[in-house]
């Protein structure tokens, strides 16, 4: 019997290398002859550097980097195996994790790290950049990451902008003649996992500024900010960019790229199957497990335990979550591909329980679901139906 284990993390607890660890620790209680297989999934964000990075035996590099509020962190990104290859987590650079709930302000909050990453890959001589969005403290649309890469922007009076999605409301012209010449031959590959526009009531702002700290007077302001940075580029570059679907990730943090360079967007746990070979593994499994920290309807949206189970459908293989928890409208993920889902909490338990005993928890349902299943390729039932019974 061959089972592959695909997962992603479970977030502020478990990285998907140590899900999928537990996960055959469980299984291998009962089933210790079968074979295994674990894949550590990403859907774009957290854990993508990680499972591209050990899939292609590639190597991580670190680079001191501007935070969302402008100190200096360390962020870790990835060249693959193929050495021409970089993968970037802008959440390395511009993520919420970066800072406290207390200064979470996206009218100030810069991408400018994540530019910075960017021109330490093009240094590389790199050929191709994945870059995975999600997790973002910003939104900026991106202008500060271009301002790293040496996009001019500035105000009315020809004084640059500063950091921030607010300042864009202020943009009067762009200077394109500093960019980073090595943007022009350079592939990008965005990795997304929504769908949203830049601007509306279902864009950056309105979506995901609450989030990062925006009030509702906030979201209005900045949504105006970013329309007006959108429209500019639309005229500049003459095309259509506002309402591309993804163009409201991160804060807006694909809409320049889409207009100054190769990028494309693709959705992460696509990207992220094809990159580890996922499928050439599933060809020939008996079973297919997956997990996540939390499940609900959004896991229907391009997540990675839905993700792996259309690919293993292709298969018809049977798909089980494992996860940390899950909401009420959780079930939409049956019409996704996954037959069941199984919560690793045995009992009433506070989140700083659940996290600190995830793994264990998690290995002993594995363990369970093995039992579960190996039953029911290894006995008939019949149902007696006592109702009419005297």
């Amino acid at each position: 019997m061959k089972i592959v284990i695909a997962p992603d993390s479970f977030k502020e607890s478990l990285s998907a290398k140590d899900v999928a660890m537990a996960i055959k620790q469980g299984f291998s209680r009962y089933l210790p002859n079968a074979q295994y297989c674990c894949i550590p999934m990403a859907d774009g964000g957290e854990g993508t550097v990680t499972s591209l990075v050990d899939a292609t035996q590639g190597r991580f590099i670190s680079t001191p980097v501007c935070s969302p509020l402008g100190k200096q962190v360390t962020a870790i990104w990835g060249l693959l195996g193929d050495n021409t290859t970089a993968v970037i987590e802008m959440a390395q650079a511009s993520g919420l994790h970066l800072i406290s709930s207390s200064q979470r302000d996206p009218n100030l909050t810069t991408s400018y790290g994540t530019g910075e990453l960017i021109n330490a890959a093009l240094e590389m001589g790199v050929k191709k950049i994945i870059l995975g969005l999600g997790g973002s403290a910003t939104n900026d649309a991106g202008a500060g990451m271009m301002q790293a890469l040496g996009l001019g922007l500035k105000d009315k009076f020809g004084t640059s902008l500063p950091f921030g999605g607010l300042a864009l409301a202020q943009l009067h012209s762009i200077d394109i003649t500093t960019l980073n010449p090595k943007l022009k031959n350079i592939e990008i590959e965005i990795a997304c996992d929504v769908t949203n526009p830049l601007c509306g009531e279902k864009g950056a702002s309105a979506i995901f500024g609450p989030q990062k700290g925006a009030t509702k007077d906030d979201i209005a302001q900045l949504d105006n900010a970013l329309h007006h940075f959108g429209t500019y580029l639309e005229k500049m570059t003459q095309r259509s960019l506002i309402n591309i679907a993804g163009s409201g990730a991160a804060g807006g943090l694909a809409l320049p790229l889409l207009a100054f360079t190769q990028a494309t967007l693709s959705q992460g746990v696509e990207l992220v199957a094809n990159a580890v070979e996922l499928e050439k593994q599933l060809i020939d499994a008996d079973l297919v497990i997956t997990g996540e920290g939390r499940m609900d309807s959004q896991s229907a949206q391009g997540k990675t335990p839905t993700g792996v189970a259309l690919l293993a459908k292709k298969y018809h293989l049977p798909v089980i979550a494992l996860v940390g928890g899950y909401l009420p409208d959780y079930d939409v993920v049956h019409q996704q591909g996954i037959d069941a889902v199984f919560s690793i909490v045995p009992g009433v338990s506070t989140l700083a329980d659940a996290l600190h005993n995830a793994q264990k928890n998690l290995s002993e349902t594995a363990y369970n679901v093995a039992r579960l299943y190996t039953t029911r390729h290894t006995s008939s039932c019949s149902v007696v139906d006592y109702t009419h019974s005297h």
